[in-house]
């Protein structure tokens, strides 16, 4: 039997805030246990939370980047359950007001393109952070209290790879906002995937499993793939997928059980009384929305139109912000658009990672590199000349001055061109023959000629030309 597989998924992902979400502790990740807490995140009696405007600014925009509806009246409501990593005994969050619904977001498959509907997306407060080992459990309250937006999608994914395409597309779309800085490794992404399945053809829900806390793309694909291979296995079996939470588990490549569900716990949901309903204004909404960032869409759309750049370049630049933005500086200074994706993708790219170089620490100026691509445009430096004089722009140096200073510039000169190569042309007698008689080395032994007449100064291509203009008036 042929199986089809259905898969939804929930990211939860902290917001770039200064503050937390209801107090003034401040948001940092890797400081000292404990240091980055206040009274509200630890739920002491008599303190009252008061809502982050940065954090309801910044989910709207998320909102609006994922198509949603956006609903005006900011409402919270508590989730109550007892947990370690839960201070106050429940989590403010938005169960019945979500500021958006009914989004979507649209991904590159194998098919092509497909577009995967947005439930929901609302704001939350994050938990505390456990460390388990065998002399007990320890917690750290710093991540307590930590704005978050919760997305929800429908179960429109049918395999791991789209599973993993859309990942790539929320954390690349949330991070051109701004909203996120979206480390998966750090845990300010987080991923739980609901995978099921069922025969092809049918239209039931099979019994789904949760695989909690993926903290990368690759395992996104990877836990997936993994949990459809055993509940196949399951079912071929003539035994049942029983709904549970798993962990995937990279070393034995398979998900492993952390606990059973046996059904919907209740959390006894109801309106927060300590935050009075708030209702955003149109003005302030529409403000957000006229003043967003380019979205990565529109930068591709934008390469492939404006700067006649490949699908495949404008990819790679807006897969990567900092090396995009970088390219839009380059652009600034010169037209040679291609050339300079090239210089940005290809040079660029492998001598920050030789020295092991973050592109947010780029060293390399962009006024410097368009100043060198313009030279080789009009042909005052070789191709291979401006290999050498970039090694020196990644160390800071103006590309013009080391041109100077290295007597690398190119003689375009046809007049200054002629009388070298006539010389050459005078002493080489026998080449001239060689031409005549049909042997074309003879071309690139006298190209090579000039070139040592020239210290490698002379510009190849035209001094090939001239070198075969006159060889045939010879």
């Amino acid at each position: 039997m042929k199986y089809e597989t259905v898969i939804g998924i929930e990211i939860h992902c902290e917001l770039k805030t200064k503050t937390k979400m209801f107090s003034s502790a401040p948001v940092a990740f890797g400081e000292v246990a404990n240091t980055c807490v206040n009274e509200v995140d630890l739920g002491h009696p008599g303190t009252l939370p008061c809502v982050n405007k940065e954090a309801v600014r910044l989910a709207v925009k998320a909102a609006t980047a994922l198509r949603c509806e956006i609903d005006p009246l900011v409402k919270f409501d508590r989730k109550n359950y007892y947990y370690s990593d839960l201070p106050k005994g429940f989590q403010i969050t938005q169960q019945f007001h979500p500021i958006g619904r009914n989004g979507c977001i649209t991904i590159e498959t194998e098919d092509g393109k497909k577009d995967i509907r947005i439930n929901r997306i609302h704001m939350e407060e994050d938990t505390a952070k456990q460390f388990h080992s065998d002399a007990g459990t320890l917690i750290d309250f710093n991540r307590a209290g930590t704005p978050l937006v919760e997305i929800v999608s429908e179960a429109d994914m049918r395999s791991g790879s789209e599973a993993a395409a859309y990942v790539e597309k929320l954390r690349t779309l949330l991070y051109y906002l701004g909203v996120s800085d979206v480390k998966m490794e750090e845990g300010s992404m987080r991923c739980d995937v609901n995978v099921s399945i069922r025969p092809v053809g049918s239209t039931a829900f099979g019994t789904k499993t949760e695989v909690k806390n993926l903290n990368s793309i690759s395992n996104v694909q990877k836990a997936i793939d993994a949990e459809v291979e055993r509940q196949i296995q399951l079912v071929e079996n003539g035994e049942k997928v029983e709904q549970a939470t798993r962990r995937y588990d990279e070393t034995q490549k398979t998900t492993i059980l952390m606990r059973k569900k046996e059904g919907n716990v209740d959390y006894k949901f109801f309106p927060e009384p300590n935050i009075t309903p708030i209702r955003l204004s149109d003005e302030w909404i529409s403000e957000i929305q006229e003043n967003m960032e380019e979205l990565p869409d529109e930068r591709k759309a934008r390469y492939m139109g404006q700067n006649e750049l490949s699908a495949y370049d404008a990819d790679v630049l807006v897969s990567n912000r900092e090396l995009s933005d970088f390219y839009d500086e380059v652009i600034k200074h010169t037209k040679a658009y291609k050339k300079a994706a090239n210089w940005v993708i290809v040079e660029l790219s492998a001598a920050l990672n030789k020295a092991n170089i973050k592109p947010a620490d780029n060293p390399c100026k962009a006024e410097y590199l368009a100043d060198m691509i313009n030279m080789v445009e009009a042909q005052e430096i070789s191709g291979k000349q401006a290999k050498v004089v970039f090694e020196e722009i990644m160390k800071g140096k103006d590309p013009k001055k080391v041109v100077e200073e290295k007597g690398m510039k190119q003689m375009s000169d046809a007049s200054e061109l002629l009388a070298m190569i006539n010389t050459v042309l005078d002493n080489n007698p026998q080449s001239i023959e060689d031409f005549k008689n049909g042997k074309d080395r003879a071309v690139g032994f006298l190209v090579g000629q000039v070139m040592k007449a020239s210290k490698g100064q002379a510009n190849p291509a035209m001094t090939n030309k001239l070198i075969q203009e006159e060889l045939k008036k010879r």
